[in-house]
This record gives structure tokens, sequence and C-alpha cells, in this order.
């Protein structure tokens, strides 16, 4: 896998959160609004390494709604 590609992918979605926190999509949404390749789209493999990356280092979650998977900036449970 492109290590660059992903890294691409990981700083486009932390930059598309930046300015719209409250965002929060699948994983094809993600790939296919949030991401601005430049040229044709990448494999949505790299945007699914890029999301499982970000959520491992604490900044995304995943929640699950019907049978959609939404990716969203992680929330601090209340105290």
């Amino acid at each position: 896998m492109d290590e660059q590609l992903i890294q691409f992918a990981c700083d486009s979605i932390k930059n598309y959160l930046h300015t719209s926190p409250t965002s929060a999509d699948t994983a094809i949404g993600i790939h296919q609004w949030w991401i601005q390749w430049n040229d044709l789209p990448e494999s949505i493999l790299i945007t699914t390494i890029a999301l499982r990356r970000l959520e491992e280092s604490g900044l995304l979650e995943r929640r699950v709604i019907g049978n959609q998977e939404l990716w969203r900036l992680r929330r601090q449970p209340a105290t």
C-alpha cells in the first residue's frame, strides 16, 4: 500500500474536520467528498486504512447507526 497516499488521506480528513468539526459520514462519503484527490479517486482501501489509523490515534470514532457505519471526531465522554 502506498504510504504517501494513506498519509494524504489522513491529512485531508484532518483538514476537513478542522473546518467542519461536527461532520460525520460513511467511509464512501469521506472518500468521495472529504478527500480532494489530485486526479481520479484512489482505492477506497486507502481511505479505510486512513480512517482506522485516525481511530487508533484517538482522533476519530466509529458509530453504527442502523446499518450505516459513520465516522466523526471523537467526542469526549461527559464527566
